[in-house]
Order: C-alpha cells, then sequence, then structure tokens
C-alpha cells in the first residue's frame, strides 16, 4: 500500500483527541484501540446481569387465599369440577403463582394469595370440601416478590398455547397403543367415547397429509374428509390430484374415495343384507365426520356376487311350485319374471 494511504487509513482509524490534538498516528496505535475496544465489548457482554427465577416452596392450602388480583373472570373450557378429578388422577401438574399477603405495616402476615391458578385453586378447594384431600395439604407455589399481580395472572393465560390439533390427535393415538380403552381415554379427557374415535381416525391418516395440515396447507375439513378410507396411497394420491386441479373441497375429496364404492344404501347392498356382507369378509368405508348412510361397500366385485334367486315353478297343472336360480344378481332383481318349468 502506499505510504499516503496507509497514512489516511491510520489517520481515519484515531481517536477524536488524537487528531484533535494532533498526535502522531500509526498504524500499530490504530490496531491497538481497535483490539481495546473489542476488549471493551466483551467485558461488557460478560457483565449482563443473568435472570434469577422466583423462588418455589410448598404452602399449606389453607395458607393461601384467592386473589382479586386474578383477571380470569368468564368462565370458559374445563370445569372446576372436571379440573378436581383430573387432579385427583394426576395430582396437580402446574405450580400455583402466589405473593405474601403484608398487613398494614408491610409486614408479611404469613398468608399467600394466588393472582395466577385461580382455577387449579378452586379445584383443589373443592376437593377440600368433598373430604378428598387435607387442608393442611402442601401446595406446589412458586413465590413473586416483584412486578404487578394483574400483569402475572394476565401473563399466564395470554402466553398459554394450546395443542395444534394434530398433536392432540397423535397424543390420543398414543394412549391407545399403550393400552387405553376408548372409553378410557374418553373418561380421562372428558369428552364422549365418539370424539375419541374420530381423533383416532384422523390420526391414521396418511403422515405426508399430516405434514401438509401442519403447516396449514389443508383445512382440518379436508383432513375429516380423507379418513373415508384407511389406505395412505390411496389418500396422497387424491390428495396429488385435487391439490393440482383445485377441485378440492371435502365433499369433492370423500366423492373421489368412494368413487369405486356402493354406498350401503344402494339396492344392491340392501339385497345382500349389510351384516351378511361384513361377515363374508366385506370392507366397509365409513365417514365418523358426516351422514354417511351406513358407508360404502368397497368390495364392489363382492356386492356383485350372484345371489340365489326364487322362481316359480308348475307341478303337474296344478298350482306353481317354488325352485331356486342360482344365476340371478342383485341388478337382476327388480325385473324378475315367472319362468316356465324347468
Amino acid at each position: 500500500m502506499h505510504p499516503h494511504a496507509m497514512s489516511v487509513l491510520s489517520w481515519c482509524c484515531a481517536s477524536e483527541s488524537e487528531r484533535t490534538a494532533g498526535l502522531p498516528v500509526t498504524g500499530r496505535r490504530s490496531r491497538e484501540s481497535l483490539l481495546a475496544a473489542r476488549r471493551g465489548e466483551s467485558d461488557m457482554a460478560s457483565a449482563v446481569q443473568k435472570i434469577k427465577l422466583s423462588p418455589s416452596r410448598d404452602i399449606p392450602f389453607n395458607k393461601l387465599v384467592l386473589s382479586q388480583s386474578n383477571v380470569r373472570r368468564v368462565k370458559a373450557g374445563v370445569s372446576i369440577e372436571q379440573l378436581a378429578e383430573s387432579i385427583t388422577q394426576r395430582t396437580l401438574l402446574q405450580s400455583l403463582s402466589v405473593r405474601a399477603v403484608v398487613d398494614a405495616d408491610g409486614q408479611e402476615t404469613g398468608m399467600f394469595e394466588v393472582p395466577a391458578g385461580g382455577r387449579r385453586y378452586r379445584a383443589l378447594e373443592l376437593l377440600v370440601k368433598q373430604k378428598r384431600m387435607a387442608k393442611t395439604q402442601p401446595v406446589p407455589c412458586v413465590v413473586r416478590d416483584g412486578g404487578i399481580a394483574e400483569d402475572d395472572s394476565l401473563a399466564e393465560n395470554d402466553e398459554r398455547v394450546g395443542l395444534h390439533p394434530l398433536d392432540q390427535f397423535r397424543a390420543f393415538q398414543s394412549l391407545r397403543a399403550g393400552g387405553m380403552s376408548e372409553e378410557e381415554i374418553a373418561a380421562r379427557h372428558f369428552v364422549t367415547p365418539a370424539i375419541v374415535k374420530q381423533r383416532l381416525r384422523l390420526a391414521s391418516v396418511s403422515p405426508k397429509l399430516h405434514d401438509v395440515y401442519a403447516d396449514d396447507g389443508m383445512t382440518l375439513e379436508q383432513l375429516m374428509a380423507f379418513t373415508v378410507t384407511g389406505d395412505p396411497a390411496r389418500q396422497e394420491q387424491i390428495w396429488d390430484s385435487v391439490s393440482r386441479s383445485g377441485n378440492d373441497e371435502p365433499y369433492q375429496i370423500r366423492r373421489m374415495l368412494t368413487e369405486h364404492a356402493v354406498r350401503a344404501s344402494d339396492r344392491r347392498a340392501q339385497f345382500i343384507g349389510l351384516e351378511a356382507y361384513e361377515r363374508a369378509g366385506g370392507a366397509v368405508m365409513r365417514d365418523l365426520f358426516a351422514h354417511d348412510d351406513g358407508g360404502w361397500l368397497q368390495d364392489v366385485p363382492r356386492s356383485s356376487r350372484p345371489t340365489p334367486r326364487v322362481l316359480p315353478q308348475k307341478v303337474g297343472s296344478g298350482s306353481p311350485s317354488l325352485s331356486i336360480s342360482p344365476t340371478a344378481t342383485p341388478t337382476a332383481c327388480g325385473s324378475l319374471t315367472a319362468s316356465q318349468p324347468i
């Protein structure tokens, strides 16, 4: 580099005091200044104060009181009775947030108010009233002494994020795989067995379609439509088709999935009988999210199998007797006619 250019560069890197005082500036001096500045930044970074979490402790229930600072006023979600049952089954899964109650002189009274966790407090209170929990039972609490109680209560509720529906479907599936019956899952999570069946059916859809749904590429109603069939490959094939064409309404998805099946309300299916069809091993597609008139018979060749036909037969010159024809099919049942004696 040209000496003059080096001089200009060094002057630009110098401190204001050095330039003002007319002190000689060298490249070495500017490098030392830069290194010192970097060391200062490092020292400042290491000096950032770490946060300190509020302490936790077990406090007897009879030392707790519900705070008027709790911002939740409107009842919503799981009832207090249901929450109490959940605590009975699983104990308390989340601590209460409490603050010490002080007297007029600012001295702690030994009592603690609950500004965040009021529903849990009421559920515990109900268990005490029902004599299912001792009033001196220690309750895990996070003890707060700074900030504003209403702010804590609001933050706890605002920052709470519910499960994505797909996470719930998979959780129900895990419980079922773990040995819980559909009725047990329903009882423990305060839903009906029918809802559990629906969630399990949604959990069985192709993982590829689950990923699309998780990325908001598919609606819940569309995912429901795919549960009509339990064939993941068929589900993926139909999704590829409808997503390209834009004809992806749920009713269109159902129609394409069942286009080769026979409705249970069809006269051919009724002629055979749904129970007899299933006993013979016939597969029935069911829609758990919409009225499906009994579903669809998936094994069409099975539904078209030859069925005995009753035919009149004359015996001598008297009244006709009955004979059985093994060649009639369900499609012919509407046009049976008298035949000549065999």
